[in-house]
């Protein structure tokens, strides 16, 4: 019988368009269906495109990417967040009268403290040497939206030079900024809402520049 690996990819492509026969190119009589579609799915790790997913290795594992022979690069990466809440907690907020303290301050420290731990968060992150972080919380009152909500956008802006790139750290510094922000009202406000996170613009490396 004849190994998977002995494919090459001319007559794997002749298997898959022929599957549906009794006796597919390529593939020993009598192999199950069952089978073909495993060959396929072991013949696609294999031959994976540079645009799919890095972070599984040739039997479907989750591993690390090895980003060691990447030359160094001045990377940057930009996300935003929104925290919606009720015109009186950003009232509140803006005034200073938290029973907490100063919402925005601590959760402008958080999201900076959160994008240097992301590594620590999330499995697969790289730990990196950030070079740059900054938070900008601005309060949004009503008529300001489109959707009408009311509260804090977030944003978060990260850089490093290095090997691979910062936008998980973004997207973490704004996730825990904004549940910060949760954290220090949900005593007078329990339903606020974090909703928008998403990444706006990174910069550097071997795909260079993506905006939103």
């Amino acid at each position: 019988m004849a190994r998977d690996d002995a494919f090459d990819d001319g007559s794997f492509a002749s298997a898959l368009a022929g599957a549906a026969a009794d006796t597919p190119a390529g593939i020993p009589p009598g192999t199950s269906k069952q089978s073909i579609n495993e060959i396929a799915a072991g013949r696609h790790l294999r031959t994976a495109p540079e645009n799919t997913l890095t972070h599984l290795d040739e039997s479907g594992a989750a591993r690390m990417v090895d980003v060691g022979a990447k030359n160094l690069s001045d990377r940057l990466a930009i996300a935003e967040g929104f925290i919606a809440m009720k015109p009186s907690t950003l009232s509140m907020i803006v005034e200073g009268t938290a029973p907490k303290g100063d919402v925005l301050a601590v959760a402008r420290v958080a999201g900076i403290m959160a994008g240097k731990q992301a590594s620590s968060l999330i499995p697969l992150c790289h730990p990196l040497n950030i070079t740059r972080a900054a938070m900008d919380l601005k309060p949004v009152s009503e008529g300001e939206r489109e959707d009408g909500c009311v509260g804090i956008r977030v944003e978060a802006t990260l850089g490093v030079t290095g090997q691979t790139g910062v936008e998980m750290e973004a997207l973490t510094a704004v996730s825990v900024a904004c549940l910060t922000i949760y954290d220090m009202c949900k005593a007078v406000d329990r339903g606020m809402e974090i909703k928008g996170i998403r990444l706006l613009h990174k910069s550097g490396g071997k795909s260079g520049t993506w905006d939103c």
